[in-house]
């Protein structure tokens, strides 16, 4: 039997750890990951005693992004099928910004694409030393459309505008510096760096974390509604059905440059 794509855990206190679980991928997100992550979310939110959600990747890296062989399916895929996996990519991120109670990212190794994504929709964010990040999507010729409210909201238009045009990689430095996360930590420190942020959180009323939470979000035009996640999605999967993608997404799997490269 396969391991499931999402581990769900719940610990005494009321904090939930949901692992991504795709660690020989990079823990790069499918349909089947995606579908289990907006699951759990939504059942997690549901839980009325429920007081935090801490996000991290199995193994060596965070989260790369999305699986570009899956990706690569969906460029042939049926209309409707190839909309629903955008749509699909952005409810998750949706589902994780609207979450009501604080949520946490652990990010170690790789966080590419979708999981820069997932770090931007989460309250704290820590990082090692070591993390490597980078919005990477229009280098094999798709675009970050589910993602792009979420990169305007934690980084500001111009970080985003940068970092979501050129494709370029940065480190766990510019990360912090630009504010896509709020620590840089020893990778020997960083659990106990993030045990003490959640001391510091339960020490919060939880009714007015939520209402703070939420406050800000809606207050701020920080939400998206049925209408604006259709629109991202049907750009994303627009663009993945391109010839551009296509190329681009081949010359990935094929390990050569893609034909607009100089």
């Amino acid at each position: 039997m396969s391991e499931p794509p999402i581990l769900l855990a719940r610990d005494a206190r009321g904090v939930a750890h949901v692992t991504l679980n795709r660690p020989a991928r990079g823990n790069a997100y499918d349909g089947a990951m995606l579908e289990a992550l907006t699951e759990g979310l939504e059942a997690l939110a549901g839980d009325a005693a429920l007081r935090a959600v801490v996000i991290r990747g199995a193994g060596r890296h965070f989260q790369a992004g999305a699986d570009l062989d899956w990706q690569f399916g969906l460029t042939e895929a049926p209309a409707e099928r190839a909309l629903a996996a955008s749509l699909a990519t952005t409810r998750a991120m949706q589902r994780l910004n609207e979450f009501p109670c604080p949520t946490f990212a652990v990010v170690q190794g790789a966080c590419f694409g979708g999981g820069v994504g997932l770090v931007c929709c989460v309250d704290v964010a820590l990082a090692t030393p070591q993390a490597s990040f980078g919005i990477t999507e229009v280098r094999v010729g798709v675009v970050p459309s589910p993602i792009s409210t979420h990169l305007v909201h934690a980084l500001g238009l111009r970080q985003a505008r940068r970092y979501a045009l050129t494709g370029e990689r940065f480190d766990a430095a510019e990360a912090l510096r630009i504010g896509l996360v709020h620590e840089v930590v020893a990778a020997e420190a960083l659990e106990a760096r993030l045990g003490q942020i959640l001391d510091e959180t339960l020490l919060s009323a939880p009714g007015a974390t939520r209402v703070a939470k939420r406050s800000m979000l809606e207050a701020n035009g920080l939400t998206l509604d049925g209408r604006e996640m259709m629109a991202l999605a049907q750009e994303s999967w627009l663009q993945r059905a391109s010839p551009e993608a296509k190329e681009g997404l081949a010359a990935f799997r094929e390990k050569r440059r893609p034909g607009w490269a100089p």
